[in-house]
């Protein structure tokens, strides 16, 4: 029988069988074996390189290298990830923003901060807070279409996922950017027939734009705090805002945390980095180092 090559992305993998988007159609394809001999998992996001037979079945072949990755949601490639921010109900929590945004610069994603709830709750302060720290930053009503037009524009032709804890708020904003997701506000996918304690799988959804939707509820900062791990080493660089001033430190294995000399923490009495992502950094500091700790045991 003859098979034709073919270069895809995986859109969604689920019972052992990968759809793979190549050329103009949506292949079913199974992944070869010697990808489990490899320990090679396929993920959605993943650009793939597969094998169709007569038959329009196909075979996945080989994963090409991936620019990053998340665990939970499993999904690859991802050039954004936009965090979802409830004003009120709940109300906003800046360590768990600043974790969030330290694993998306950690994975090479651009971070984009979405304010939500803002006809509840003025986001002025922390927009000016995020937004001076280097980051795109927007306020949204769910309930207002029109103030989510600008995020679209900010997405056009990327893979993006959406983060965002219960009742942020997530699904209905997605709701506005893509209305054929159908998801039902905090409670399933309508879509995907699935529950919020059900098992799940990561899904693209390609966006008119070029771009695709990574649909993956249930993407929280707990998520991140259970299975993104980042080195004490690296963290500091996971604060953008912090990398000019990370070299001119007296110490070379500063921790820029409580150290005479260092200059971060000039930055900081100076004002040029705001307090809150300082202590931000010092916690999860913490938590790096006792991680450490522990592997090492």
């Amino acid at each position: 029988m003859q098979t034709c090559s073919l270069n895809g992305l995986i859109l969604q993998g689920i019972g052992g069988f990968y759809y793979v988007e190549a050329a103009d159609g949506v292949y079913e394809c199974r992944a070869r074996g010697s990808l489990r001999k490899l320990g090679v998992t396929p993920l959605a996001g993943d650009r793939v390189r597969i094998t169709v037979g007569e038959d329009g079945t196909g075979v996945l072949e080989e994963v090409l290298p991936r620019k990053n990755s998340l665990i939970r949601p499993p999904v690859a490639n991802l050039d954004a990830l936009v965090l979802i921010i409830s004003m009120t109900d709940p109300e906003p929590s800046l360590p768990m923003i600043d974790r969030m945004i330290a694993v998306a610069e950690h994975k090479g994603m651009e971070p984009i901060l979405v304010f939500n709830k803002t006809d509840l709750c003025d986001a002025a302060e922390l927009e000016t807070l995020y937004r001076e720290a280097g980051f795109s930053v927007l306020s949204v009503c769910a309930m207002q279409p029109q103030t989510i037009a600008p995020l679209a524009t900010l997405l056009r032709g990327k893979v993006c996922a959406f983060a965002g804890n219960s009742g942020a708020g997530k699904s209905s904003v997605l709701n506005v950017l893509d209305p054929s997701l159908d998801l039902e506000v905090g409670e399933t996918s309508k879509k995907l027939g699935r529950g919020r304690h059900t098992t799940r799988s990561a899904r693209l959804y390609p966006q008119d734009d070029g771009g695709y939707i990574a649909d993956t509820p249930g993407f929280s900062s707990i998520d991140a705090q259970r299975l993104e791990h980042i080195d004490k080493e690296e963290l500091a660089s996971c604060f953008r805002e912090f990398v000019p001033f990370l070299d001119g430190c007296r110490f070379t294995s500063c921790s820029h945390t409580v150290e005479k000399g260092c200059r971060l923490r000039e930055a900081l009495d100076n004002g040029d980095i705001a307090p809150s992502r300082h202590e931000s950094y010092v916690a999860l500091y913490a938590e790096a180092k006792e991680w450490k700790a522990w592997e090492n045991r």
